[in-house]
């Protein structure tokens, strides 16, 4: 009995950090999407004389930032 509710134990705690990792991912893959709409308004600013060339780069950077902690695949997703 005991050798059944460890393994139950186990799964369960596989189970909980899969979901975990799961939320993760998730939030990884908002932030990123959130700093491409941010890179993307901060260019149609600039572009329309109403941004500067330095929030956009600013915007750039982040958005590098991001990609290399986290890497790019919120960029493929759909």
């Amino acid at each position: 009995m005991s050798g059944f509710l460890d393994r139950a134990k186990e799964q369960a705690q596989s189970a909980l950090n899969q979901g975990k990792q799961k939320v993760d991912e998730v939030q990884q893959q908002r932030a990123g999407n959130d700093l491409l709409r941010k890179l993307g308004a901060a260019y149609y600013a600039e572009r329309h004389g109403t941004g500067t060339p330095q929030a956009t780069g600013d915007a750039l950077n982040a958005l590098e930032a991001h990609i290399a902690l986290h890497g790019d695949g919120f960029l493929h997703s759909s």
